[in-house]
């Protein structure tokens, strides 16, 4: 019987990451967030009051175990003047197969089931009126997950602005996961709007499964200037209320000086650099390994070796 796996993340991070982990001997759940309000999926939350799906229609594409030509349709986007500029085909898909079942979770394994998808995905949520609100260290509140990431500032609190109510498929993968995973990506509006739920932080003091972050390479522009591996942890370590990350995944590999001076000038991004010391002080186990790859022009964690050492942790655990 396999490891049950519990992911959680939104954005690019968690479909990365789970286009590697996907071939390993393990049962997945991956956890998505729905409060995203920008482009495509903002559009089509605003005109049809649904959850964000742009986030799950990624992880299910990368889930996927049909041709890449499928894989490519998925993720299209219209070029138009018409009303369809900008949306993604999957997007598209997801929403009316939403109009038609009522139910999110439900218009997820019905496209998984199309796609040939092994494992599962869920949203936190169905609140179709879910909003991130960031309150930052002027006293600021910006409501909106796209004006969060956009307003590149350093915040003091994330929230929503009404409790959500999570998916209770998501509590009982909570309970039966033997490794709890917060996946790769922005901290405040991909892996957060998961921890920030009330029922999921109450979920996580009961279960017994190790907690595993895996930091991002580079920093969040105003958010996360000049942390360190350790600031990311401790960060999430506040949120936990109690709980703490059990291990943290980095990468140890120096960025080139070519794309490390890309990095800083078109987007105000630095690496994120291990702070072993530190970590010792916090109590967290560190893995550290070679997890740079280049894809497209931008800096990625190599998907196979990060699952490798997923792996490799879980089968010693």
């Amino acid at each position: 019987m396999y490891k049950k796996v519990l992911v959680f993340g939104g954005g690019t991070g968690i479909s990365y990451l789970l286009k590697g982990l996907k071939d390993f001997p393990v049962d997945i759940t991956a956890v998505i967030t729905v409060s995203d309000n920008g482009r495509s999926t903002g559009k089509l939350r605003e005109e049809f009051h649904t959850p964000a799906v742009g986030d799950i229609r990624k992880v299910i594409t990368n889930l996927s175990q049909i041709d890449e030509p499928i894989k490519e349709m998925m993720s299209y986007r219209f070029k138009t003047s018409s009303d369809l500029d900008g949306h993604a085909v999957g997007n598209l898909i997801l929403t009316a197969m939403l109009d038609i079942t009522g139910s999110l979770k439900d218009s997820i394994a019905h496209l998984s089931k199309i796609l040939d998808v092994r494992h599962t995905v869920l949203p936190i949520s169905e609140d179709s009126d879910l909003t991130l609100m960031g309150l930052d260290k002027d006293g600021n509140i910006i409501e909106g997950e796209e004006q969060i990431t956009q307003a590149h500032r350093q915040f003091e609190k994330i929230f929503y602005k009404n409790e959500p109510k999570v998916t209770k498929e998501v509590l009982s993968a909570i309970k039966k996961a033997d490794l709890i995973i917060f996946s790769m990506g922005s901290l405040y509006t991909s892996i957060l709007p998961n921890i920030i739920c009330q029922q999921v932080k109450d979920a996580i003091q009961e279960t017994k499964a190790p907690i595993m972050y895996l930091c991002n390479i580079v920093t969040q522009p105003g958010e996360t200037d000049n942390f360190t591996v350790g600031d990311h942890v401790k960060l999430l370590n506040r949120y936990l209320e109690g709980r703490k990350v059990d291990v943290v995944v980095a990468n140890s590999k120096p960025i080139g000086e070519k794309m490390a001076k890309k990095y800083e000038s078109e987007e105000q991004k630095d690496p994120v650099l291990i702070d072993k010391e530190e970590l010792e002080k916090i109590g967290v186990e560190l893995i550290a390994d070679d997890l740079l790859t280049i894809d497209d022009n931008t800096l990625k964690h190599d998907s196979l070796k990060l699952s490798s050492l997923i792996f490799s942790y879980l089968m010693r655990k």
